[in-house]
């Protein structure tokens, strides 16, 4: 197995930027576009790399507080005049503060919706608003403002009279913007996908640290922490599928940096869940043939995001296996048997034990002898590894302990 050494931090960011741009039809470009202009508006003012860095990667990231609310997107998108649009922006600050690799982005998506003239609820004004959040403010909003079935040129005046308001926008970057406007490149980079990817690549120029496997498991807990706020039934679900996950990996004879792959991976392995609508996940009863076909998205999009990030390759094919079943049931490959890998089927056993265990809408979290019985039959009916079926069986007090009184597994202390 390819182990992870290294990762550079826009690879990984550029990722986690992607999950924030699901939606029920895809992967929108919002993020991305927003990091273009705002790149395009510092250029101009001849920021420091350092600056500039920050900007970029809050820019890529300047909506995660609003990632695992489907009704804060939109308000985001459609009702920027209104208090209700910084909500987002103080739920980023707070999961991004405490943050060790991160918290540097915390300040400038805080105040990425403050207006120059004052009225917020920070209390800031004018020059006292860092200028790295005014930036993404304008970029935000002209990038909220471009129609994608209209023609960016037909919309270039209507964009600019409404940015050309003082009294929300910071006059200087007006002018900027005015000034860069008056180029048609600057207008076709923001929509031209090959432009898009162009720049994705060329931002592997912005910082000289490297994430290495403690540090990546550090960031994916925040993200998975999102992903589990996307339903009050699933709060520590993937942490959960992570001990889980790690702890059979240990039982089945991986060495270190293996396990904290497992660990990475049981953290993002419902990161496509961000595709899904709040309300599908919290369905009291049966769900429709529509709803589960949502459902069933997750796994393929949680597997396009993390194959796209340096060196995740290995973790990418386990999240996107680990709802296949060994008769071919599954989704979203319909795969059988030993085309499904070993890594996938540990962490379908982990995310099947934590799931029964905890609380649903439709049921309680069962028993020990319920969950062990239920698994049972599902290995006897070659829909899951009876190998792993019986390490769950043989530990399965141990494991329980682990995710119930939210401990750590002793292999992983130092890490976590």
């Amino acid at each position: 197995m390819h182990t992870i050494s290294k990762i550079h931090p826009i690879s990984f960011i550029k990722g986690m930027s992607t999950a924030l741009e699901l939606t029920n039809k895809g992967i929108s470009k919002h993020h991305l576009e927003t990091a273009i202009i705002s790149y395009s508006i510092a250029q101009q003012l001849q920021l420091s790399q350092t600056s500039l860095q920050t900007l970029l990667y809050a820019a890529l990231l300047h909506d995660i507080g609003a990632a695992s609310n489907w009704e804060e997107k939109h308000l985001i998108m459609h009702n920027d005049h209104q208090d209700s649009i910084f909500n987002h922006a103080e739920s980023g600050y707070r999961i991004l503060k405490d943050c060790r690799h991160l918290n540097v982005l915390s300040i400038p998506i805080r105040y990425h919706h403050d207006r120059i003239a004052g009225g917020n609820p920070s209390g800031l004004r004018g020059q006292d608003i860092p200028l790295l959040s005014r930036i993404i403010h304008i970029a935000d909003r002209i990038d909220v403002l471009i129609d994608a079935n209209d023609h960016i040129f037909n919309q270039r005046n209507k964009i600019l009279d409404y940015i050309s308001d003082s009294n929300i926008f910071d006059i200087d970057l007006i002018k900027v913007v005015k000034h860069l406007a008056k180029t048609e490149s600057f207008w076709l980079d923001i929509v031209n996908s090959s432009y898009q990817n162009e720049f994705l690549s060329d931002l592997d120029f912005l910082g000289k640290l490297m994430f290495n496997n403690d540090e990546l498991i550090e960031i994916a807990e925040v993200f998975s922490k999102i992903v589990d706020e996307t339903s009050p039934y699933t709060a520590s679900h993937s942490k959960n599928v992570a001990v889980v996950s790690s702890s059979l990996a240990k039982i089945y004879g991986y060495n270190d940096e293996e396990i904290k792959m497992f660990y990475l991976a049981g953290l993002l392995h419902d990161l496509g869940k961000l595709a899904v609508p709040n309300e599908i996940l919290t369905i009291p009863g049966k769900l429709t043939e529509k709803e589960f076909d949502l459902i069933k998205q997750h796994p393929y999009y949680s597997f396009r995001i993390l194959k796209q990030i340096e060196g995740f390759t290995t973790i990418a094919t386990w999240v996107s296996q680990h709802h296949e079943l060994l008769d071919a049931s599954g989704y979203p490959f319909g795969l059988k048997n030993d085309k499904i890998s070993l890594g996938a089927r540990i962490i379908t056993v982990a995310d099947i034990f934590c799931a029964l265990s905890e609380d649903r809408p439709y049921r309680n979290g069962l028993s020990v002898e319920q969950i062990l019985q239920t698994m049972t039959m599902m290995a006897l009916e070659n829909k899951i590894d009876s190998k792993l079926v019986n390490y769950i069986c043989l530990n399965a007090d141990m494991i329980l302990n682990l995710i119930t009184k939210k401990v750590i597994p002793p292999f992983l202390k130092k890490q976590c």
